[in-house]
């Protein structure tokens, strides 16, 4: 790791040390933010935590993607998350399918921005690179920022992990009978499976939430950070949520909309928005109000 001032560091492959060393740091909050998560990582996580005595004090957030393609592929271990949500009581996960950003923060002390996942390849093998912060109101800022994103995403409880789990370990089960066999049974089973996993993670989308509600937020997010008219705005809610703005398919789960009338509730919402006083229209970019 390249010092610079004491404030700004280059984080270069294998980054181990500077891992620990945000993890030594932390008292309080550990944000975790990264798309696949192994159980060599978490491992160290809960080694670090038990070892100072913190793994009852400490709140653990994780923003991943719980989608089911990451566990076919093996690129999460679910059983990793498992053990987070039984070791940590102050453990929560959130499920945001357009993640793709790799970040981590211990407190408002010290944050690593990289290209490394939460796993062993990520953090010791690849051909990473990435940035840790020191400077208080840099680390503040990217923890705010994550944050804003988590209210983005879907919250699931500790004590739904483990059923999520269980089925999605079942859908592997089946994806490999899938693979070695050509039996039509066990393909319609496994897509059967595959569209069940689906449909659970949607259900947490919609707990709790509306369509109008979910897409009203995105719309204030995203214009906190520029002007934009809504030909630009689209389809940077659709990458946030490609689930709900799927354009493949057309579904009502607990009152939110999924799917092909995706832009006409962005419509509504910019309308209402608008109505409220949030934002403006100059007749090319919406504005947000403050």
């Amino acid at each position: 790791m390249t010092d610079f001032s004491g404030t700004v560091s280059l984080v270069k492959s294998p980054w181990t040390e500077t891992f620990v060393r945000l993890l030594s740091e932390v008292r309080e909050n550990l944000l975790l933010v990264s798309p696949f998560v192994k159980e060599s990582q978490t491992s160290v996580i809960l080694s670090c935590l038990q070892s100072r005595g913190l793994q009852n004090e400490v709140q653990v957030v994780l923003i991943t993607d719980v989608r089911p393609e990451s566990a076919l592929s093996g690129a999460t271990d679910l059983e990793a998350l498992v053990e987070l949500g039984k070791n940590l009581p102050g453990f929560g996960l959130i499920h945001l399918p357009s993640l793709h950003a790799k970040v981590y923060v211990a407190d408002q002390k010290m944050a690593v921005v990289t290209s490394g996942n939460l796993t062993n390849p990520g953090v010791n093998g690849n051909i990473e690179y990435g940035v840790a912060f020191r400077d208080h109101s840099a680390v503040v800022e990217i923890r705010r920022d994550f944050e804003d994103y988590a209210r983005l995403g879907a919250k699931i409880s500790p004590s739904e992990i483990a059923p999520l789990a269980e089925e999605l370990s079942e859908l592997k089960a089946l994806f490999q009978k899938a693979q070695q066999s050509i039996r039509a049974q066990a393909k319609r089973a496994f897509k059967e499976k595959l569209q069940a996993a689906h449909f659970r993670l949607l259900k947490h989308r919609a707990r709790g939430k509306t369509t109008h509600g979910i897409l009203s937020e995105t719309i204030l997010f995203l214009l906190a950070k520029n002007a934009m008219s809504t030909y630009v705005l689209h389809p940077l809610i659709q990458r946030i949520h490609p689930d709900i703005c799927d354009d493949s398919v057309d579904r009502i789960i607990d009152g939110v909309h999924f799917g092909k009338k995706w832009k006409h509730h962005v419509r509504n919402a910019q309308q209402f928005l608008k109505r409220r006083g949030r934002i403006r229209y100059d007749g090319e970019r919406w504005h947000l109000i403050n």
